[in-house]
């Protein structure tokens, strides 16, 4: 993107709001990145000694994978695995001994940000993230020492994310002999990190950790480590804020509570509860009543989490079915398949009604949405926005035409482009497109907020990072930049640019919206964390 005059490639304009944000953002240092040598280290040994281990693939002998030369898709996974993990690793080798690094930063038609390298960037795996770290350190602390803690008891899961803050320093505490002979002897010891569901990530938080807790000085060690802050559940949580509606703000966490709520398991509970009802019903007179009975021993957080995380994605029934099939395959238990598909289609329709229950409102506003984009698109036009930043947003779906290329051999018939809209896909894609263009003007918003606090920022979406010293004021940033995101009208001005732009056309009214208090935000301890 060339920032030096005021247009984009295409020739859109950008609005002034749009270019103040994104001047400072091309040149933000996302992050400033150093090379976390101990823990490359311990990839490498466990690299050169086969792998299939902390997510690694197995690599047996062979140094460069070959192709396989036959079609199986399992196969040809597998050699596409073992050639990132090597492209991932020449990178890591290479920057190394550099004193620092930076990321250029490419933004999505949506205004999301990505790094334009293809390999090793903190966007992409465990393996990734382990590795990298700030070039620059800063001494941790005594509220640093308390959020890499808390860090390290993320990055473990297992259940431990859904404790308080107080209940993971707990976990970590119970935990120090483990953590301190992962960071001593991580190939060779007790290697507990390798339980973790980051493990090279985990196995750098215990490297720093014990690191300080050993040091006669505790809050004068310095940590290059990132920590990070996540969303819960964030594009609900979007949808929350724009919905006002207080039992949705309160399932996902933009509310104080003495611990995180668990919108997963909310809606796991009220998926047993629907379920629980069927089963005890006559199979006569209930068809629902036999599979019921089959997956009442089946339904937990894991089974549901997909869904409800894409839910806010337009997922349809379909997409919910073949998620929960997947699960179901995993937990291995219902092998017949014609049993299996039937289970599978009964759980979503039971999981997709029990979101509509908690999140009426947040469906009322897709619903919203993608009337507006089919009033647009039946008129053959793509669906077009202004992000709260001013940046321009035209959704890039258009039908298809074949093209025929005669020639005096053969016929060969190309795809391209057509002028025609395809409606349904400027449909069903118009609400996550809307949510993605807001998730990252908030992005945006912290990250250029962070600069100018002299905090160091890398993010990822809904994910945000800073150094553990830095994490009480970055909080209290992306609260504030959320809060100040929210209270601009962001549907009105959406109706009113639709009104504008397509002046011949009638769109349905805003929905109805509750009382919800934003100010509640700032107060949340558990909306990022």
């Amino acid at each position: 993107m060339d920032l030096g005059s005021n247009k984009m490639r295409s020739g859109v304009f950008l609005g002034s709001r749009c270019r103040e944000y994104l001047r400072p953002w091309i040149h933000l240092e996302i992050p400033n990145g150093g090379m976390n040598g101990k823990v490359l280290d311990v990839v490498e040994r466990i690299w050169a000694s086969g792998g299939n281990n902390a997510g690694l693939v197995n690599r047996g002998d062979i140094p460069i994978p070959e192709k396989p030369s036959s079609d199986d898709l399992t196969e040809i996974q597998k050699w596409k695995w073992e050639c990132d993990t090597e492209l991932k690793l020449s990178v890591a080798r290479k920057l190394k001994d550099e004193e620092g690094f930076y990321y250029p930063h490419n933004l999505d038609f949506r205004g999301r940000a990505y790094p334009m390298h293809p390999h090793l960037t903190h966007l992409s795996s465990d393996l990734c993230r382990g590795v990298l770290e700030f070039a620059e350190g800063r001494p941790l602390g005594k509220s640093g020492l308390r959020w890499l803690k808390i860090h390290l008891a993320n990055l473990y899961s297992g259940g431990v994310e859904k404790l308080s803050h107080d209940g993971r320093l707990a976990f970590v505490e119970n935990h120090l002999s483990e953590i301190f002979d992962s960071a001593e002897n991580p190939v060779n010891g007790k290697r507990w990190w390798l339980a973790a569901e980051d493990p090279f990530q985990c196995l750098a938080a215990c490297i720093n950790l014990s690191e300080a807790l050993k040091s006669a000085s505790p809050h004068t060690v310095i940590s290059h480590l990132p920590i990070h802050q996540d969303g819960s559940c964030n594009g609900l949580q979007h949808y929350a804020a724009l919905g006002r509606d207080i039992q949705e703000a309160a399932a996902v966490n933009l509310v104080t509570a003495e611990k995180p709520s668990d919108v997963y398991s909310e809606i796991a509970a009220r998926v047993h509860e629907i379920i629980r009802r069927d089963s005890n019903k006559d199979p006569a007179t209930n068809p629902h009543a036999l599979l019921a009975k089959v997956l009442i021993d089946e339904v937990d957080r894991k089974l549901v989490k997909q869904t409800v995380m894409t839910s806010v994605y337009g997922v349809t029934y379909v997409g919910a079915r073949e998620q929960i099939k997947r699960r179901l395959e995993e937990k291995g238990h219902i092998t017949d398949d014609r049993l299996l598909f039937s289970a599978a289609c009964y759980a979503a329709k039971v999981t997709l009604t029990a979101l509509g229950e908690l999140f009426q409102a947040a469906r009322d506003i897709m619903g919203w949405l993608g009337d507006c984009a089919k009033v647009i698109a039946s008129e053959d036009q793509p669906v077009r926005w202004t992000t709260p930043l001013g940046l321009p947003v035209v959704q890039p779906y258009y039908k298809s035409q074949r093209h025929l290329i005669r020639t005096s051999l053969q016929v060969l018939a190309l795809q391209r482009e057509g002028s025609s809209v395809q409606v349904r896909k400027q449909r069903t894609a118009f609400p996550p497109n809307f949510v993605h263009s807001l998730d990252g003007s908030h992005m945006m918003m912290t990250a250029v907020a962070c600069r100018d606090a002299d905090l160091r920022f890398a993010g990822v979406h809904d994910s945000f990072w800073t150094h553990a010293r830095d994490v009480d004021l970055m909080n209290r940033i992306l609260r504030e930049k959320f809060v100040e995101l929210y209270n601009m009208p962001i549907l009105e001005n959406l109706l009113e640019e639709f009104q504008t732009s397509y002046p011949t056309l009638k769109f349905p009214s805003l929905p109805e919206r509750g009382d919800f208090d934003l100010q509640e935000v700032l107060r949340s301890p558990y909306f990022f964390n």
